[in-house]
């Protein structure tokens, strides 16, 4: 963060907490408690800030989808050209994947966010070499479209309301140590070793 920005934070901030309360027959009821900016109760409710809250939970599965099922956890590409081309085409393959799953849970009257993501990018790609060779003929290749928007549409996702978990990592995804000290260190370590 630049000065200028640093000195363009206010010394205080004005915060509303609300607390609200998930009850589900069966289970505990949860407390919730959400710090908004949004101050103006009149204008955002309870209920409204409380349902956004519950919206999240989507967008936090998308971006694990991005990064673990579409490989984008660490970009491959050096410049900042090719680095935006490897963004924009992986979330091209993700608004596919999604579309896909939307058209497979509409034929088969489905919520769309029921349908697995994986399995669907599963199928699409499994099907890939068999449409791209253009073996089949137009009518066959029609039949094993829908056949494969069925299979995608079988999987679903458990149900899992109110589901709540924690933000930390349960394993590293490599073996190696962190990186802590510059290159050229560690580089004249390994020298001298």
């Amino acid at each position: 963060m630049d000065q200028a920005t640093y000195d363009a934070i206010p010394e205080t901030l004005e915060m509303r907490e609300i607390r609200y309360y998930v009850v589900e027959d069966g289970r505990r009821t949860q407390t919730i408690t959400i710090a908004t900016t949004l101050t103006d109760a009149e204008q955002y409710s309870k209920e409204d800030i409380a349902e956004l809250y519950g919206f999240r939970w989507n967008s936090e599965l998308d971006i694990r989808s991005i990064k673990d099922s579409l490989n984008l956890g660490h970009v491959r590409c050096k410049s900042p050209e090719m680095v935006r081309k490897e963004l924009w085409t992986t979330l091209l393959g993700y608004n596919l994947i999604r579309t896909t799953a939307a058209a497979a849970a509409l034929l088969h009257d489905k919520q769309p966010r029921k349908i697995s993501f994986t399995s669907t990018c599963q199928y699409v790609l499994s099907s890939w070499m068999l449409l791209s060779c253009r073996a089949m003929s137009t009518d066959r290749m029609e039949h094993h479209g829908r056949q494969l928007l069925c299979q995608i549409a079988a999987c679903e996702v458990a149900n899992r309301p109110g589901r709540l978990e924690p933000r930390v990592l349960k394993r590293r995804r490599h073996g190696y140590k962190l990186m802590q000290e510059p290159r050229s260190v560690l580089r004249a370590q390994l020298r001298n070793e």
